[in-house]
């Protein structure tokens, strides 16, 4: 009987949570994007809510949550009532990273976020003011070792894959540089322009188009190969820094509790609309390579990351700013 019991309990939850799915939304869903407007998570969340919108049957609201290098607005995430009506679209450093690097982190994305999907990834540009008067991995480098502690560096903010990628570099090489957090890669790329900061290794929807316009030289991805969005940039690795590779990626979450059912949905649909041709000539525009993964591939994922970068971090003796 107490079988039984147990298996009908089961069933009754399983039937609860597809009927959950099948009414699921009734009202507006909200994206909580922990960084501010026009940077690379926002521009993927605008970019796939279109189209999402439309297989759902309701708005998505992006709502931007800058501050803390993407803590902050993953915090409030990882808060929220798991009633399905808040995703967040978060990137490698509030997801994993911080995770080491901060001892009081507010919240466990392990533990208080639940996996929905990896929808992309993007490899980084390293890009250096006109100013430095180089244009290749090796000026740049040679440049460094030549000027110890006269350059300063950008980023995306501690602990992101802008800030790791470039603390790696400058493990590999013995080279020197202040490391300057902005709280968007747009600002990032205009503190390259104005001089504040002589190089970056950023989003290319930043870095390009400034490229392109001559303020700034972009000379290498941070991907282990060339990136078919971007053929004439070098890797680092063809540069002569064989171990090096920092790729930016984007992953949508939930807080923990959300209706499974609610949460394999919204990865199916995400997963289709990465797929939408229209969608995806917009995210090449925009240099992503999308993905759409299932919440249990994200999980593996993340956890491969977590190993992966855990000894570096260690290894660099990397600490907040």
């Amino acid at each position: 009987m107490k079988t039984l019991f147990v298996l009908a309990a089961t069933a009754a939850i399983a039937i609860t949570g597809q009927a959950q799915a099948q009414d699921w939304p009734q009202r507006p869903v909200r994206v909580i994007v922990p960084f501010a407007a026009g940077a690379s998570p926002d521009i993927l969340a605008r970019i796939v809510n279109d189209k999402l919108a439309s297989r759902i049957g309701q708005p998505l609201i992006v709502e931007n949550k800058p501050g803390a290098g993407g803590n902050s607005g993953t915090d409030q995430a990882s808060k929220a009532a798991p009633d399905g009506y808040t995703f967040l679209l978060s990137v490698n450093a509030p997801l994993v990273y911080n995770t080491i690097l901060y001892k009081n982190l507010p919240y466990d994305p392990f533990k208080d976020l639940v996996p929905v999907s990896l929808a992309a990834t993007t490899p980084n540009v390293c890009a250096v003011s006109n100013g430095m008067n180089v244009d290749s991995v090796k000026g740049w480098l040679d440049a460094m070792k030549r000027n110890p502690g006269q350059f300063n560096f950008a980023s995306t903010g501690n602990g992101s894959i802008s800030h790791l990628g470039v603390e790696l570099i400058k493990l590999k090489t013995q080279s020197f540089a202040v490391h300057i957090p902005y709280a968007s890669s747009g600002q990032a790329v205009t503190a390259i322009i104005q001089g504040d900061v002589q190089f970056a290794c950023l989003p290319p929807v930043s870095v390009m188009p400034q490229a392109k316009a001559g303020r700034l030289k972009a000379i290498a991805v941070t991907s282990a190969e060339r990136s078919a969005l971007l053929p004439e940039l070098p890797t680092l690795r063809e540069s002569g820094l064989p171990d090096i590779q920092a790729v930016p990626w984007f992953a949508y979450m939930a807080p923990k509790g959300t209706p499974d059912a609610i949460v394999q949905r919204m990865s199916r649909e995400i997963a289709a609309v990465l797929k939408d041709p229209e969608v995806l000539k917009r995210l090449q525009t925009a240099y992503f390579d999308p993905v759409g993964s299932t919440p249990e591939a994200l999980a593996k994922f993340m956890g491969e990351e977590l190993r992966r970068w855990k000894p570096v971090i260690e290894r660099t003796g990397l600490k907040p700013d």
